[in-house]
């Protein structure tokens, strides 16, 4: 049985900050929805088949605590450029000392692209006016089916 990450709820203090916020990154608005006590905004990434939803009346988790989150991308200093190019306040390149994944604590972070260029290990990161954690993380031998690559209109 196929189960796949469909959305990722984010805890914000600001509905419609947020929403220009992720319009700036190019994300594409799946749905913004009012009701009385109720605002429910669904944006996807670029390429994503996974999604994110904030609003109002969404979530009961401090604004800002979701950290961690991946996006994942083939050419890290390509993506890094385009958010800067957007306005987004992104970190230089890094890599972790232990060589796998990235520790949350930026004391494990060196400067600069892993230096053998090993799939999954250069990140940089940054955060949405909230201070929701986002880390880009460069991945280049993920082999992905047709099926997997969604167009992004």
């Amino acid at each position: 049985m196929e189960m796949r990450l469909e959305i990722v709820v984010l805890p914000v203090s600001d509905a419609s900050r947020a929403k220009s916020f992720y319009v700036a990154l190019g994300w594409r608005i799946d749905s913004d929805t009012t009701s009385e006590d109720l605002r429910v905004i669904q944006m996807t990434p670029p390429g994503s088949r996974c999604s994110i939803v904030f609003g109002v009346g969404v979530s009961s988790a401090a604004p800002g605590s979701a950290q961690g989150l991946m996006l994942s991308v083939t050419d890290i200093e390509a993506a890094r450029a385009d958010l800067r190019a957007r306005g987004i306040d992104i970190s230089e390149i890094f890599h972790d000392d232990g060589g796998v994944f990235t520790h949350a604590d930026p004391l494990y972070r060196v400067p600069g692209l892993d230096s053998l260029r090993r799939n999954n290990t250069s990140f940089a990161s940054f955060a949405d006016p909230d201070g929701n954690g986002w880390l880009l993380q460069e991945n280049t031998a993920r082999i992905f089916s047709a099926a997997d690559r969604v167009p992004h209109a």
